[in-house]
């Protein structure tokens, strides 16, 4: 089978794979596919089975080589308002629009249709293709993916995490740990609010903790870090809580995050935050001793930062000529492959904008651009 980008990136946006579902028919389509051509794949499932990540080597048996690695899932479409079918690939204009055209099946759509002439190619040197799933809920799949590509001995030159960057060579992006922390308090008439430990203040002052801790990072981190905003930061996204305006909240939880800069540490404020809970905690037990705080990291992606004289920055510079410098706020998977000893970039079509949006497009041109790249890394591997 062959198709060009275009009608893969057809074929891989029709698989509705938001993150609450499962992607393996899309992985088993890439399975086949690929066999079809003649090309062994590795299926690493996720622990209960309903989910998959994908990866195959096209050319020599060799050390080094480079990675094309891009996730399969995408973020729901529900409560937006799409022009047409989000599971439809629809061009209008120079815009292809579908659910995850740009991020980023995209670039899946370029490092699969290219395989034919990748195999036709005189490589010196690999290519892997890595496709994992549920980056968007915490790069989950890629974990296990990575864990799997080390025990088989994998140790790849550089690795280019295709995330839409607009061809530009992206070097550094900040990490993110989310939270959720639960207030368990005692109930009371609010009239006697000396008597209860409201769960919803408490979670309040937690909270308030978060803008203090960033105004301090606001305050004393340089401005020339590179990132918007050049901090690290951290929010609240979601709180629930309380049943009535006149009793003590017995329950209230909210979800939070933390996005660091490269260098400083989540485990860091994870402790700070956790010290924060333990002073907190104390106060409330001595009202109730029935009362306490649960606290969960949900998940946690390492930033990626910029490596002297890299490998990955030094070739994707070479076949795209731009010498700018670029990070990033938004994670990618990048942090993960970085952590792993491999040289990592982030550097693919489309713009990070139209990513999570109702009608998220990729426009031709880009779509154009990242196969030129392609191609040039398929040149680089010959050479």
């Amino acid at each position: 089978m062959t198709l060009t980008p275009k009608d893969m990136l057809a074929k891989l946006v029709s698989f509705n794979t938001e993150s609450q579902r499962s992607n393996l028919e899309l992985i088993h389509f890439c399975r086949d596919y690929l066999a079809g051509l003649g090309v062994d794949s590795r299926i690493v499932p996720s622990p209960d089975g309903q989910k998959a990540n994908l990866y195959a080597t096209i050319g020599p048996q060799a050390a080094g080589g480079i990675v094309l690695s891009g996730h399969t899932d995408v973020v729901p479409v529900a409560g937006q308002d799409w022009s047409s079918d989000p599971w439809t690939l629809t061009e209008r204009d120079g815009r292809l629009y579908g659910r995850g055209a740009c991020d980023m099946k995209g670039f899946d759509a370029i490092a699969l249709a290219l395989v034919p002439e990748m195999l036709k190619a005189p490589l010196k040197r690999p290519v892997h293709i890595a496709l994992s799933y549920d980056e968007e809920v915490g790069c989950q799949g890629v974990r296990v993916m990575i864990k799997d590509m080390v025990q088989a001995g994998f140790a790849p030159s550089a690795v280019i995490v295709g995330e839409p960057s607009m061809m530009q060579v992206v070097t550094g992006h900040k990490g993110g740990m989310r939270m959720r922390t639960t207030v368990r308090g005692h109930a009371v008439h609010s009239s006697r609010v000396h008597a209860g430990v409201p769960a919803v203040m408490i979670a309040a002052e937690l909270i308030h903790w978060h803008n203090e801790v960033m105004a301090e990072n606001k305050a004393r981190t340089p401005a020339d870090t590179g990132f918007e905003p050049p901090y690290t930061t951290l929010h609240v996204g979601v709180v629930q809580g309380g049943t009535a305006v006149n009793i003590t909240a017995e329950h209230c939880s909210f979800t939070h995050e933390v996005r660091c800069i490269p260098g400083e540490s989540d485990e860091a404020y994870e402790q700070r935050y956790r010290a924060k809970l333990a002073e907190v905690e104390a106060r409330m037990q001595a009202i109730a001793p029935e009362t306490g705080i649960d606290f969960e990291v949900t998940s946690y992606t390492p930033a990626m930062g910029p490596e002297q004289g890299g490998a990955a920055e030094t070739l994707c510079r070479r076949l795209t000529g731009d010498n700018g410098s670029h990070v990033v706020s938004y994670g990618t998977e990048g942090g993960l492959f970085q952590r792993a000893g491999w040289s990592t970039v982030v550097c693919g079509p489309g713009d990070i904008a139209q990513a999570h949006q109702p009608d998220e497009f990729l426009s031709v041109d880009q779509l154009e651009k990242g196969t030129q790249f392609v191609r040039g890394v398929i040149a680089e591997l010959s050479r």
